[in-house]
């Protein structure tokens, strides 16, 4: 016969509201405990029944990631830490691609309202489009990105500061032509306009004129995007002293596009990314970047949501994460 939570409690010594605790993940359980409910939901393979569960308490034990582009690496690492500390907190999760479009984002915020779903955890573009943008009946939420707004939670790193340091840094040594890639022209992207107020900002403060046409537009934030960008950027302009890339995946890009036409990095131009995904360790040379700790992010961002389902009436919540620059050999950094 199928194993029961009371089967796991006797085996384990403990009460069946405690392997509850255990399987759901909302109220803390000591280290001991939930190590001897663990070791007997093995043992008697005990498979919890999410339909019961669920007509029990109201919740479908499934929370869901939507993010606007799943086939970036950065999207991908992210995912894998948001999946791995759902799944040890008794969390199914459901993966969603909006393609920066709102209509989805509407759809996924519906179905969180209708219970389908326990939870969400949004990165939205731009706030004017958003489905948050108006508050209202908000169902638990979380956001990620750069979308400044007051609603619901939200977890991030400073990506004014760190992009006003990147260029700072990529200035030392008198280099006074420094270009951004991946600015948009109508700055849509909450992202780019972060990123991109925080360049000219370390501009100002060192005295460095900006010059518009070092901003090179990108929509398609991807190496095949960024490619084409600076390839056709540098037929009609100077090599720069150097570039900030935006994203990691657009520095990838760039690095192939100056290689391909003979550019020596770091010898004659820097380039630095930013979200340090793995494949940045090995680019050739290995790309400078942004780095937060994205296990950390994850688990915040559980935290919150968790949090949320417990109290949707308490005060929205923003948490800054640290973030720390890594040199590396893209920049002269062995």
């Amino acid at each position: 016969m199928r194993a029961t939570v009371k089967d796991v409690a006797a085996r384990a010594g403990v009460s069946p509201k405690t392997v509850s605790n255990v399987v759901n993940g909302l109220i803390p359980v000591s280290e001991r405990t939930r190590s001897r409910v663990e070791t007997a939901i093995v043992e008697l393979d005990y498979v919890p029944n999410l339909s019961a569960r669920g007509l029990r308490n109201g919740r479908t034990g499934v929370i869901a990631l939507a993010l606007p582009d799943l086939g970036t690496p950065y999207s991908a690492e992210l995912t894998h830490h948001i999946v791995e500390v759902a799944h040890e907190q008794g969390w199914s999760v459901q993966l969603e691609e909006t393609g920066r479009d709102p209509g989805r984002e509407f759809e996924l915020v519906s179905k969180a309202r209708a219970n389908l779903i326990d939870g969400l955890i949004l990165n939205p573009t731009a706030l004017d489009e958003s489905a948050i943008r108006v508050g209202g009946n908000l169902p638990p939420m979380v956001l990620l990105g750069e979308v400044d707004q007051n609603h619901v939670d939200h977890v991030g790193i400073d990506n004014l500061a760190a992009a006003r340091e990147m260029t700072r840094a990529l200035a030392q040594g008198g280099r006074r032509r420094i270009a951004v890639l991946g600015a948009t022209a109508n700055h849509r992207t909450a992202t780019a306009r972060i990123r991109t107020l925080g360049y000219r900002q370390a501009l100002a403060e060192l005295g460095i004129e900006r010059d518009s046409g070092l901003e090179i537009p990108c929509d398609l934030w991807t190496p095949d995007g960024s490619a084409r960008a600076l390839r056709q950027f540098l037929t009609t302009n100077d090599l720069p002293d150097a570039i900030f890339c935006f994203t990691d995946s657009l520095a990838i890009g760039a690095l192939s596009v100056l290689a391909e036409a003979g550019h020596q990095v770091p010898g004659d131009i820097l380039v630095a990314g930013f979200d340090d995904i793995d494949h940045g360790r090995f680019a050739v040379p290995a790309l400078t970047t942004v780095s937060f700790d994205k296990r950390a992010l994850a688990e915040e961002v559980i935290k919150l949501l968790t949090s949320r389902m417990a109290d949707r009436r308490r005060e929205s919540v923003d948490v800054t994460l640290p973030y720390r620059l890594v040199a590396r050999a893209s920049t002269g950094t062995p």
